[in-house]
């Protein structure tokens, strides 16, 4: 951030090291809970403004995850390669999958269309293994 121009005060740091370091998608109340437990001065307003900030400037993306807990919104930094979220539709269990048929498909769009993908989001939801042998038992 601070290449961008942007100041990165010690919450921005500690918000942004918390995402870093989740195994899964966090949601507001998470990573405000999280950035606490690192740092007390760490308040909402300030987890709002630093995924603001974050947003705006690519660092970071905001999921609905096919709106599986309602309207709340998930965050995840960018990793080096685009993915696809799978999304189990009774557990509510979020996988990523990452193929080289997805980064070909968004080569042939940019092709098709004369353009360059700079964003791509895919979220796919089904049931999961564990939860379809949950309902045959």
């Amino acid at each position: 951030m601070a290449k961008r121009g942007i100041r990165m005060t010690r919450q921005r740091r500690v918000i942004l090291q918390v995402m870093d370091d989740a195994e899964q998608h966090l949601d507001v109340d998470q990573i405000l809970e999280r950035a606490q437990k690192i740092d007390s001065g760490v308040h909402l307003v300030t987890v709002y403004r630093t995924i603001d900030l974050l947003k705006k400037q690519g660092l970071i993306d905001e999921l609905d995850l096919l709106h599986l807990r309602g309207d709340r919104h998930y965050y995840e930094t960018h990793g080096p390669r685009d993915h696809i979220h799978v999304a189990c539709l009774r557990c509510g269990k979020v996988r990523e999958f990452e193929s080289r048929l997805y980064e070909q498909l968004k080569k042939q769009i940019a092709r098709d269309f004369h353009m360059k993908v700079t964003v791509s989001r895919t979220e796919v939801g089904g049931y999961c293994e564990e939860c379809l042998r949950k309902t045959k038992e």
